[in-house]
């Protein structure tokens, strides 16, 4: 039986799933909470390596800011693809204004930018506003890839 190492959305503690038991819902086995929350996880630099480098499972980050008005019109978008993406891909979110190492670190030059990663590599990024059909379309096609 493979499994996975999956951080918890809640408390970032890092938890091994059985790969057949994903849409299992399981929970986390510190803090009890469901580790597929179906809505983005709110990354720092406190937990990146946790969700990002350590989690098996492949992650979308969108690098955003408050000010940005495609960045606003992105937020519905990916709360809903969290929703159909989960268990099979998370969705995450590092605001550049609070996480600015984590920005530049990335080369992040415009926002929204979209970086899926695996296993703490990136696959792909894309920048601009898209809507779920594009982002559906775009995340299948970079997971493919993997």
């Amino acid at each position: 039986m493979t499994s996975l190492i999956i951080a918890c959305p809640e408390c970032n503690k890092l938890n091994r799933i059985p790969k057949e038991k994903l849409s299992a819902n399981g929970n986390c086995g510190t803090c009890k909470v469901p580790l597929f929350c179906k809505k983005p996880v709110n990354l720092s630099q406190a937990n990146f390596t946790n969700h990002v480098i350590k989690s098996e499972l492949p992650i979308l980050v969108d690098f955003w800011a408050p000010w940005c008005g495609p960045c606003k019109m992105m937020a519905p978008v990916l709360a809903q693809a969290a929703t159909l993406f989960e268990p099979q891909l998370r969705i995450g979110k590092i605001n550049t204004e609070e996480e600015q190492v984590l920005g530049s670190r990335f080369n992040i030059r415009s926002i929204p930018t979209l970086v899926l990663f695996h296993k703490g590599k990136e696959i792909d990024r894309i920048s601009g506003a898209m809507n779920l059909q594009q982002l559906d379309q775009w995340t299948k096609s970079t997971l493919a890839k993997i």
